[in-house]
């Protein structure tokens, strides 16, 4: 009894009226919208950097018939590369959570996990787009190119520093019809599919007549970059 009244009287003092538990959660909450919202001035600043330094490659390029060159080769390949905007047809695919039940109890059998969007499903949505011949793709509100990564942590998606919540939305330009066929096509989709009807998870494909696609602003570290042997003649 000694025992239980002293961890009564810590609880209380500590707690001081209010639910520990609910304060770490506010805490926790308060915490991740405060990085997202220095993650938002960061990425605003590297936008203001960038067109900063742009500026100065065009002006340089109008002194040097090299810089010119690199510039134009470079702007030929951004629509590709995903460095510009792109518009045109295309497909919409829109992923989201099942609803929880009404009682708060999952049925006999069902895990949470069952219930929620995976980094799996989204990949598998992204790999069967490109395998159906998309030429641009944007996850929610940013453009993909070859090393964008996504990550999923619980239900949450975190696509180059920016964190996302359900449902998430996958846009490419391209052919809607090919794409369609890649998604019906893709064995990870079919089994995301089943997961739909079984368990009420969200899943719609729209036809776009008209998508546009902005041009990938985030940063590009070149790991694998060679300086040429005649860089210096």
């Amino acid at each position: 009894m000694l025992a239980a009244g002293t961890l009564f009287a810590a609880g209380a003092s500590t707690a001081r009226g209010t639910d520990l538990r609910d304060t770490g959660r506010t805490r926790l909450t308060e915490l991740i919208v405060a990085e997202q919202r220095r993650s938002a001035r960061h990425r605003a600043e590297y936008r203001r950097l960038r067109r900063e330094v742009d500026r100065a490659s065009r002006l340089a390029g109008r002194r040097d018939a090299r810089v010119k060159q690199a510039q134009a080769r470079a702007d030929r390949l951004a629509a590709a590369s995903g460095f510009a905007p792109l518009r045109g047809r295309g497909v919409r695919v829109v992923l989201d959570d099942a609803p929880q039940p009404e009682s708060g109890e999952l049925p006999r059998g069902v895990a949470p996990d069952d219930l929620v969007v995976h980094q799996a499903d989204v990949q598998a949505v992204v790999n069967a787009l490109w395998a159906g011949g998309a030429a641009g793709m944007q996850i929610m509100d940013q453009r993909v190119i070859s090393t964008s990564a996504v990550r999923c942590v619980g239900n949450t998606l975190i696509l180059q520093g920016v964190v996302y919540s359900p449902p998430f939305r996958i846009t490419a330009v391209g052919d809607p019809e090919r794409l369609r066929a890649a998604l019906d096509a893709s064995p990870e989709i079919a089994v995301y599919r089943r997961y739909v009807r079984e368990y009420g998870l969200g899943y719609t494909v729209r036809t776009l007549d008209r998508v546009e696609l902005p041009a990938f602003t985030g940063n590009v570290t070149m790991k694998y970059a060679t300086v040429p042997r005649d860089a210096d003649t």
